[in-house]
């Protein structure tokens, strides 16, 4: 929780000067987000909000033109869904950081393993598991560490404790880490080796049940928040015909507002829900190759919004060119903004590609009495893509700058030093272990390059569960459901939901008006409210199949949301061409 958002809070809360209640279970979400107001804070912030959400609200609905009976419905609405959002929120942030965090917990358990391969001290292993990575887990581990420190155990033990209700499996495969480093050394190998069996096991199992318990939820998702509103549009001219009253602010309220509302509603529900995320590397904004111009991404997108606004306006209705210059200015905006983050992922993912056979290869070598110098500058000659010249810039390093191993690697102009990736950094620290403990580390590597494997391949098993549903969700937002949309609107529109079109409708009236003196909707206010809702539908969309198979990762949904926003806009508006010539 940043400092700004704990500063509106707090202005919110004087608000409300009365006695609250507050819940154990809220305090401890704001600890556990570092959020820098109390539990009472939040509650009297939620309760001025609802208040003035519920205000705006029934502005809104006056500006609607919304029934007498209704306004008072949205406002209270509006006023009990935002105290509800606000007071539950901080919950929903932390069980979001917690997922992510276990995500890390496969590579944490991996790193201590592999320190415990080279040498067998717990103490050490710990140490090394949480300098290697800056994650909450890493970091979490890294109190236990300093808390153990001049007292008996080596952290493991109480870290375990404190995340086994959250992920027994990983208190399990910690315990074996810290009983394998008293195991006599011909049991010390199996024992560490159960302890990445515990921890990818417990991991698989748990992604596999959330997996088959998705397919519900999702259907659902998929069933009443695109496909039933989408073909209920076709249905308002005989709605209109048998004297519903339709009006362009129903239409704002339902589509505009109550859907979403529902989708976002349902999505955090799976959120909650999700055992573990691999969230990607974290890029700061300080990287060498992430430009620090907030300008450029203004200029793209409003060069985008301009561009696209004008092309609408010459091959499609009148109506379209605000919103295809607001969607495409937007998406372009966020493609400009987090693509040379992805740029840098990519790059990091690169390097860990072939980073099992690299290593291999090191540790064979070494088993057979060749230096960790050596055996790196020969590897790198026989490792293709991106991990081949990493450890060539590795070795190169060596050579020129009189430098070992490690540094060769992790130093200020090290191979390794603007690639942030917690699983190569961690790697090249060891290699450095290695080039000092001599032949008998290579073993140690060997048994290093087929844990990596199993991590890798855990990753790729697990978000393959995820991608039959968050493909579904994917292409929804981006492709089926606004084509689905603007062939609806301009079916509507040929039945004669318009008076422009000039059709008697379908219950027999001219083109002023229908059979039961109800004015006619135009197509215009149509399509926008509908278009206005494929926007947010490719937004939620792309940010819930996003979530679910990486984690809630700002860079990466906002790069996933720029690509599925004009993508969206320019198939709905495609369709209602398209489909508006048939028609």
């Amino acid at each position: 929780m940043t400092s700004r958002l704990a500063i509106v809070l707090s202005l919110l809360g004087r608000g409300y000067p009365w006695p609250v209640d507050t819940s154990g279970e809220l305090g401890r979400a704001l600890a556990f987000v570092g959020a820098e107001v109390d539990a009472a804070t939040v509650v009297r912030a939620g309760y001025v909000m609802g208040a003035l959400a519920a205000f705006a609200g029934t502005a809104v609905a006056l500006v609607l033109s919304l029934s007498p009976t209704t306004v008072p419905l949205v406002a209270a609405a509006l006023g009990l869904g935002v105290t509800h959002a606000v007071h539950v929120a901080p919950g929903a942030l932390a069980s979001a950081r917690r997922t992510a965090a276990l995500g890390d917990a496969p590579d944490l358990v991996g790193r201590a393993v592999l320190r415990m391969h080279v040498e067998p001290a717990a103490e050490r292993a710990a140490a090394f598991a949480a300098e290697t990575d800056d994650g909450p887990l890493a970091r979490s581990l890294a109190g236990h560490v300093r808390r153990a420190r001049g007292a008996p155990g080596s952290g493991l033990g109480s870290f375990a404790d404190e995340w086994g209700a959250e992920f027994p499996a990983l208190r399990r495969a910690l315990h074996l880490v810290d009983a394998a480093a008293d195991a006599p050394p011909g049991e010390r190998g199996r024992t560490l080796d159960r302890a990445m069996t515990a921890v990818t096991r417990g991991t698989r199992d748990r992604m596999d049940e959330f997996g088959a318990r998705i397919q519900g939820p999702a259907t659902g998702i998929y069933a009443f928040g695109v496909l039933l509103p989408l073909a209920l549009v076709a249905v308002l001219p005989a709605a209109r015909v048998a004297g519903v009253p339709v009006t362009v602010g129903v239409l704002v309220l339902v589509y505009d507002v109550a859907l979403p509302c529902c989708l976002l509603g349902a999505s955090a529900w799976l959120f909650a829900r999700r055992p573990v995320a691999f969230p990607p590397p974290s890029v700061p904004r300080s990287h060498p190759d992430v430009p620090d111009r907030p300008w450029r991404a203004l200029v793209g997108g409003l060069g985008a919004g301009v561009g696209g606004a004008a092309l609408a306006g010459i091959v499609a209705p009148p109506w379209t060119p605000p919103l295809v210059g607001i969607a495409m200015g937007a998406g372009v905006a966020l493609l400009v903004r987090y693509r040379p983050i992805a740029s840098v992922r990519d790059h990091a993912r690169a390097v860990e590609a072939d980073l099992v056979d690299a290593l291999y290869l090191v540790g064979r070598r070494v088993s057979e009495g060749t230096a960790v110098e050596s055996a790196v500058e020969r590897a790198a000659a026989e490792v293709e893509g991106e991990t081949g010249e990493t450890f060539a810039t590795a070795a190169s390093r060596q050579r020129q700058l009189r430098v070992g191993v490690e540094r060769a690697f992790l130093g200020d102009h090290g191979a390794l030093a603007d690639v942030p990736s917690p699983r190569a950094r961690g790697t090249a620290t060891l290699l450095g272990l290695a080039s000092e403990e001599g032949a008998p580390a290579g073993r140690a590597l060997v048994s290093m390059a087929d844990h990596l494997a199993d991590l890798q391949a855990l990753e790729r098993d697990c978000r393959t569960d995820l991608a039959r549903v968050t493909g579904t969700l994917a292409s929804t937002a981006t492709t089926f459901g606004p084509l689905v949309a603007g062939a609806t609107v301009a079916l509507a529109a040929g039945m004669g939901i318009d008076g422009s079109t000039g059709a008697a409708g379908l219950g027999g009236a001219g083109a002023g008006g229908s059979a039961t003196g109800v004015p006619p909707l135009p197509t215009a206010d149509l399509g926008i409210v509908v278009g206005v809702y494929v926007c947010l539908l490719a937004v939620v969309l792309t940010v819930l199949s996003t979530g679910l198979r990486h984690g809630l990762d700002r860079a990466l949904v906002g790069l996933h949301v720029g690509r599925a926003l004009p993508t969206a806009v320019c198939v709905y508006v495609g369709s209602v061409v398209a489909a508006g010539v048939v028609v």
